[in-house]
């Protein structure tokens, strides 16, 4: 089994953010490595920047990159893309079927307990968040960590990017009934060259989905607070998303139009260019790629101690500060203004902290133990 070349199917319902750069990373490292990789993802909810990413992934796939419609939320016509996902990954009789994210956990381990019925097949399950994001006493959130607990019937193994969401599991669903790895995001070498700011760079770089779960608010919020105290701040939001038009609108009435510019999802070693320092403002995250990206790029950085970036900043992590306090935020933010110098010595000792905990090659490695250990236990 330890030599056997596999075929591994990934499947994710939105191809968007860091669950697609995890995914990407190990689908080419694995092509890399002599496996046949395939990927399953939603057709309707990606746009030009994803459709690009897609098309330079594909000629790495040699089982293919296919998109059909999946909805969001549960609907009527889930029915007919479960079927849909079973007609793509029968014919290409995967080994392994990895499912990230909540749906495309639900849709990846019932297709694969269907194909397991006749031959042996891997279904390996990645949250990414996902519904661990939902509070355990909403409603939403009950029926989320019942359905986690049911599928873990189905589940050969579950792989956490970050110990803070393998405790999160425990803490909402329960301890998990399948065996479970912790293998956290890496970084290939080239990612680890530095990056200088563009002539025009601002003074802070949020890069990242437009959305109040990743803290956009609060960065908008901290950027007045530093204007009202006299130290006003220039600042570049990356990215696209659902509340793009609620924070242009509250940086106009906030007279941050001339201080703040926006621009639409840009590869990240390209958007970094934009700003002198980045801003990571989130409420909540499991083991966030654009964290790692940036240290490695050498920007100063600025962040919350959300979810699973104590782990990546390990011992400089008390430079975090609490999500959601835009007071703080700004304090940090301001820090970094009065002494530039102070912030890159920091992004440096950063840098190397990382430098051999946080590699591509290793994070692959790690996987691909945990798909021969299932397909072991199945052959047991």
């Amino acid at each position: 089994m330890t030599s056997k070349t596999l075929r591994i199917v990934h499947l994710v319902r939105s191809p968007v953010g860091g669950i697609f750069r995890h995914i990407a990373d190990l689908a080419e490292a694995q092509a890399d490595t002599g496996h046949e990789v395939g990927f399953v993802c939603d057709s309707l909810t990606i746009g030009p920047f994803e459709d690009a990413k897609i098309a330079a992934l594909a000629p790495r796939l040699s089982l293919g990159a296919h998109r059909i419609p999946i909805a969001r939320h549960v609907a009527p016509s889930d029915i007919t893309a479960l079927s849909r996902v079973h007609g793509l990954l029968s014919p290409l009789a995967p080994d392994v079927v990895h499912a990230h994210g909540a749906k495309g956990g639900v849709f990846g381990r019932l297709v694969g307990a269907w194909l397991g019925r006749a031959r042996p097949v891997a279904r390996i399950y990645a949250p990414h968040g996902g519904s661990l994001h939902y509070d355990a006493g909403s409603l939403e959130g009950r029926i989320y960590f019942r359905v986690e607990r049911a599928l873990e019937r189905l589940t050969d193994a579950m792989i956490h990017v970050s110990a803070y969401e393998a405790n999160a599991y425990v803490e909402k669903v329960g301890a998990p009934r399948c065996r479970t790895a912790v293998v956290r995001n890496g970084l290939a070498p080239d990612e680890f060259d530095p990056v200088a700011p563009d002539a025009d760079a601002t003074d802070f770089l949020y890069l990242g989905m437009l959305r109040d779960l990743k803290g956009v608010d609060v960065f908008i919020e901290a950027l007045a607070r530093l204007k009202a105290e006299g130290r006003a701040a220039s600042a570049t939001i990356v990215g696209d998303g659902p509340d793009e038009a609620r924070y242009r609108a509250t940086v106009a009435e906030r007279g941050l139009s001339e201080l703040v510019r926006f621009a639409p999802s840009t590869p990240a070693r390209r958007a970094f260019a934009m700003g002198r320092a980045i801003v990571v403002p989130s409420r909540a995250e499991s083991m966030p790629y654009v964290v790692l990206e940036s240290i490695a790029a050498g920007l100063p950085i600025v962040s919350t101690a959300a979810g699973g970036i104590p782990e990546i900043f390990g011992p400089y992590a008390d430079a975090l500060v609490t999500p959601g306090d835009s007071a703080a935020l700004g304090d940090a933010m301001a820090e970094g203004l009065r002494d530039p110098a102070a912030a890159k010595t920091q992004a440096r000792l950063l840098r190397d902290h990382i430098g051999d905990e946080f590699s591509r090659a290793g994070m692959a490695a790690r996987v691909e133990t945990v798909y021969r250990d299932a397909l072991r236990a199945k052959s047991v």
